[in-house]
């Protein structure tokens, strides 16, 4: 093992090496001489970097009931192996990124990005996402940002005295080394960073800068589009203390613009939530974004040359200052007072912040959160339509796909963290009973009238799996299977346009992550487990008068009914036990039902396209089985329109290969209705079977395996709680639990 020293060496070695290869310093010359060689790198605006933020990890797309819809890979936190990732908002992603590519268009941001939506939709975690987003890829060759330094030498560096030390000397000397940004600590007297990280190049004339700039970056980029150049880059200027320095060294230098760059050391800087570089987070308080403060008569004053020692030199701070050329975040922006809205939004319309001495110039991604209850109160007040010009809005509402709502806790609510074995299902009830009272009634008045009447009769649960697998009831018929999910778009949107649109209100990922940990220290279960869910939900449903949704008046048709849903989802819960419980016990094999569904398809395909089949048997060519296909039709519940099912079976699989090109039919997926009949028939011929088994099974756990009498009963009862543990992951306690309850609701 290499011992301390050798450690220590390494890292060393390893971090100058890296400072070199990243250009952490450089003379003025050496930064414009990168410029030139990427001038749409180096002249961006931090809406232009933001966008090649979202650009830079890439895109996939996601299937979603109403479509394809693309997601931006910075929300699965790739740079930091997926930690605190954002679940979904997909919609969320590409609004607020079409700001900021409108800002780019524009050349300037001039708006603020307010993300509204109930308490626990994920506004914090977006904006978390994209801060740590920004951290890295300003650490990546893409990312690199620069700001400059003033350097100021000691005297002994120029060889006929440079007049610094002590305010001493006449001015300054030609002589000396070609640029001060690389002497080190020992000949520097004084080295004064900038305050609001001014862009280098600022330090070049405007006029000449404006020239080069149009010059390097004419023509197109790689997106196809024209370069846009920022009016913060093209116009913008100095700073007031950079522009103090610059006009004194120059009087002192006689108008020589070489010698002023000497002292100018570019250095490269990187973002930083934590140490509030170019990326701050605002809290709700009472507090100024920006401030001046005169510099007093230190050390680094006393050593300036005698030009500078007689200009008032301010530095700046605050959140403002601190998060320039960055992203800075309001969170909960509206419990601010009025005054502070019109100073912040002033600021964001006109980039710039005035004090008593100066006019500071931002270039700044101002982004806020506002939960709905804030909004409305803001949205009444006077000023508001004043406001309104300079906020884009976007609307965060809670997610209302249950299998997303589960990949929440799923990452959250780990076994290491809360001390026990983690149930199958049990974050699977907590999530769906979580979207079950986030689901608002349909209106079928917003409907054509046949859509308005299936809409009408959709009960919380059909609509809640209607947003998570796009898939229609299995009551309806294949036309009104086809009017619904030909709709579900509008269903989605239905009220979108509605102050009290759905996923406005609804229990927060917060409380459902609380009634987890709390299941999961009930004593009374060995596991967290659905069962101990049900009881910690029937216990918040008590408390009508802590939460806003559980006030809701309950409507026809089931909606709102919070405290019912418990029963709802206990019924979904069991469908999945008694599922696992049959497949566990082994009786028949998933692969089963698709190979007797092929033979369907097969003979149904040549029924329709009047031609013979081989017989596998006897290798002769016969006509497709008529009584064969009847009692699969008989069977899935076709009824007397066999001709027109058995033409649609045909036409929805040339549908679904459309959509799924060199892929084979998943047919389990194409007719899961067919497929749901195909189980149903054969288990309800095994009931007793299945009872029996789950009795034994009880027994097995209980008493053990030595308390079975019957040799053949112990081994089915050995051979399902294995396959329940492997093949499911229970353990024995909560399949003890999950049998148990199933055998009293069902097979009793």
């Amino acid at each position: 093992m290499p011992d301390a020293k050798e450690t220590l060496s390494r890292i060393g070695v390893e971090l100058k090496e890296s400072f070199a290869r990243n250009k952490r310093v450089m003379s003025f010359a050496e930064y414009l001489e990168l410029f030139l060689k990427s001038p749409e790198r180096q002249a961006r605006s931090s809406a232009q970097y933001l966008k090649d933020v979202f650009d830079h990890y890439g895109t996939e797309q996601v299937r979603h009931p109403r479509g394809a819809l693309t997601r931006f890979k910075l929300f699965d936190a790739p740079f930091d192996d997926g930690r605190e990732r954002l679940i979904g908002q997909e919609e969320v992603q590409h609004r607020v990124y079409r700001v900021i590519a409108n800002f780019v268009r524009e050349g300037r941001s001039n708006k603020l990005i307010l993300l509204h939506g109930p308490n626990g939709s994920a506004k914090s975690t977006f904006v978390s996402c994209l801060m740590r987003a920004l951290e890295h890829y300003s650490t990546t060759d893409e990312g690199a940002l620069y700001r400059f330094n003033w350097i100021f030498p000691t005297q002994r560096v120029g060889r006929s005295g440079m007049g610094f030390a002590h305010g001493g000397g006449a001015g300054y000397e030609a002589d000396g080394p070609e640029t001060y940004a690389y002497l080190p600590d020992d000949e520097i007297e004084a080295k004064l960073p900038c305050d609001l990280r001014d862009h280098p190049l600022f330090l070049l004339p405007q006029r000449r800068r404006a020239e080069i700039l149009r010059e390097k970056l004419a023509g197109t980029t790689s997106a196809g589009e024209s370069y846009v150049i920022s009016d913060y880059i093209l116009h913008g200027d100095l700073g007031h203390k950079n522009r103090q320095f610059m006009e004194a060294l120059l009087t002192a230098y006689n108008g020589d613009y070489l010698k002023v760059l000497r002292h100018v050391q570019v250095e490269r800087f990187f973002i930083s939530r934590r140490y509030r570089e170019a990326a701050v987070t605002v809290e709700p308080q009472l507090a100024i974004d920006a401030r001046a403060q005169r510099l007093t008569m230190d050390r680094s004053l006393s050593a300036l040359p005698s030009a500078l020692q007689n200009v008032s030199i301010y530095e700046y701070g605050g959140d403002l200052v601190d998060a320039n050329r960055g992203i800075i975040e309001y969170s909960d922006l509206l419990k601010r007072p009025l005054e502070a809205y019109k100073y912040l939004l002033g600021t964001v319309e006109n980039g710039r912040v005035p004090l008593e001495n100066a006019i500071i110039f931002l270039d700044l991604i101002f982004i806020g959160s506002s939960n709905e209850g804030h909004l409305a109160v803001f949205k009444e007040i006077p000023e508001f339509q004043s406001f309104k010009a300079r906020i884009e809005l976007v609307r965060v509402p809670y997610i209302l796909d249950w299998r997303q709502e589960r990949q929440i806790y799923a990452e959250q609510v780990r076994p290491q963290a809360v001390g026990k074995h983690i149930a199958p299902h049990a974050v699977d009830v907590a999530s769906l009973w979580a979207v079950l009272t986030r689901i608002r009634k349909p209106l079928p008045e917003k409907y054509t009238k046949t859509l308005a009447e299936i809409v009408a009769k959709l009960t919380p649960l059909e609509k809640a799996e209607l947003y998570s697998t796009g898939r229609a009831p299995d009551r309806l018929s294949g036309d009104q299977t086809k009017e619904l999910e030909g709709n579900l778009d509008r269903i989605f949107g239905e009220s979108d346009a509605y102050p009290n649109y759905e996923g406005r209100t609804g229990a927060s990922p917060r409380e459902i992550k609380t009634l987890i940990l709390n299941a999961a220290q009930n004593p009374r279960f060995g596991c967290v487990s659905p069962l101990a869910l049900f009881e910690e939900i029937d216990e918040l449903c008590k408390n009508v008068t802590v939460y806003e949704f559980l006030k809701q008046e309950p409507l026809p048709g089931g909606y709102h009914e919070n405290r019912k849903f418990i029963q709802v989802v206990q019924g979904r819960y069991l469908d999945l036990v008694d599922d696992e419980l049959r497949g566990s016990m082994g009786l028949v094999e998933e692969s089963q039902y698709a190979q007797l569904f092929e033979r369907y398809v097969n003979h149904v395909s040549h029924w329709v396209k009047k031609e013979k089949l081989r017989n596998p048997h006897t290798g002769r060519l016969e006509d497709p089985d008529e009584g064969f296909m009847l009692e699969v039709e008989k069977t899935i519940g076709v009824g007397t329109k066999r001709d027109e099912f058995r033409h649609e079976v045909i036409s929805r699989i040339g549908a679904w290969s459309i959509d799924h090109p060199n892929q084979k039919p998943s047919y389990a997926d194409v007719f899961p209705k067919a497929f749901t009949a195909l189980r149903e028939s054969y288990y309800e011929q095994q009931k007793k079977v299945l009872k029996r088994t789950g009795e034994d099974l009880l027994v097995y756990v209980t008493d053990g395996a030595h308390a079975i009498g019957d040799s053949d009963a112990r081994s089915r009862a050995e051979h399902a709680m294995h396959n329940l543990k492997e093949r499911y992951g229970y353990c024995e306690k909560c399949a003890k639990e999950a049998v148990s309850l199933l055998l009293r609701q069902r097979y009793a």
